[in-house]
């Protein structure tokens, strides 16, 4: 049951981040689309490399041909990076103030303990673990570095499955939480019971 609720819980979370990255998908096409489509700053930039390209006409256009892709690339990669960083914040804001995340409060679950030390750990383990490393995959893509990107790829697949996989093992506790010394309990429980740093005082959660 409890395996039932952690995964419902990891599917709302990772729901959260799925409509994060649609929205920086949108707001990265808006910004790609401004750029080719200003023709004045296009005209303005390509009319300068053609002065001082002493009339190499061709050259002119690959530069301002490579300038526009770096700055596409550049975009995206920017989206990439903006979607770990609000996966991470979203992570470890939640853990750290709440001891657990919307998708585990929702299921009436809770990471303990609630210690900085942990909740960092568990936050950025969580967070390579469901985006860090795919995003760098794709930015390899992008790049161009295609043979590096198929390997990062696959490593961040093996990676998601071990963190997902472990938690049907003795002990039900994720890489994330193995690695943070964290574990997912029930969180269904009186007021008062808590010991500072959320740890049950005088006995287990329900």
């Amino acid at each position: 049951m409890l395996k039932l609720r952690r995964g419902t819980a990891w599917f709302i979370d990772f729901a959260l981040v799925t409509g994060a990255a649609v929205l920086l998908a949108g707001l990265t096409f808006h910004r790609v689309t401004l750029l080719v489509t200003d023709v004045p700053s296009l005209a303005t930039k390509g009319g300068l490399d053609l002065v001082t390209s002493r009339g190499d006409v061709v050259g002119a256009s690959e530069h301002l041909g490579l300038s526009l892709w770096d700055s596409v690339v550049l975009d995206v990669e920017e989206a990439f990076g903006a979607l770990v960083l609000v996966t991470f914040l979203y992570q470890w804001a939640c853990l750290r103030l709440l001891g657990r995340t919307l998708g585990k409060g929702l299921l009436g679950l809770r990471v303990t303990p609630r210690r900085s030390r942990h909740t960092l750990r568990r936050a950025a383990v969580t967070t390579a673990a469901d985006v860090a490393v795919f995003a760098l995959a794709c930015v390899l893509l992008v790049e161009g570095h295609f043979l590096l990107s198929l390997l990062v790829w696959a490593a961040a697949v093996v990676l998601f499955l071990v963190n997902a996989v472990s938690v049907v093992f003795p002990g039900r506790r994720s890489l994330a939480d193995r690695l943070a010394g964290t574990s997912v309990e029930g969180a269904l429980r009186r007021a008062g019971d808590d010991a500072p740093g959320g740890v049950p005082r005088g006995g287990t959660w329900p």
